[in-house]
């Protein structure tokens, strides 16, 4: 459960960035370093799994004259938000039960 836990987790810090605003694969690294430890060799396959999945597209546009890959939320990914902040609640009521 532990492993599962992560991945879910980190995938909606990723959607949670992305729904502020787009962004391209080192910028999330870096934003995402604020809240979790995460690498390069973590972060792709994420971003494609969530891309697979239709809760993000992307889209490239030049940035001082290299094409920079962005990366955009869907609304599927928005309903993954929600979904897992429904489910959220059910795992708090685990936790305050544990931590009482």
């Amino acid at each position: 459960m532990k492993q599962q836990l992560k991945k879910g987790v980190r995938e909606i810090f990723v959607l949670a960035l992305l729904s502020k605003d787009d962004s391209y694969g080192y910028k999330l690294i870096q934003d995402l370093s604020d809240f979790v430890e995460i690498s390069e060799s973590t972060l792709y396959p994420i971003l494609r799994r969530l891309e697979k999945s239709g809760q993000l597209k992307t889209y490239n546009d030049l940035y001082q004259g290299r094409n920079r890959k962005y990366y955009q939320i869907t609304q599927d990914g928005h309903h993954a938000i929600d979904s897992f902040l429904e489910e959220w609640k059910d795992i708090k009521k685990i936790y305050d039960l544990l931590t009482k």
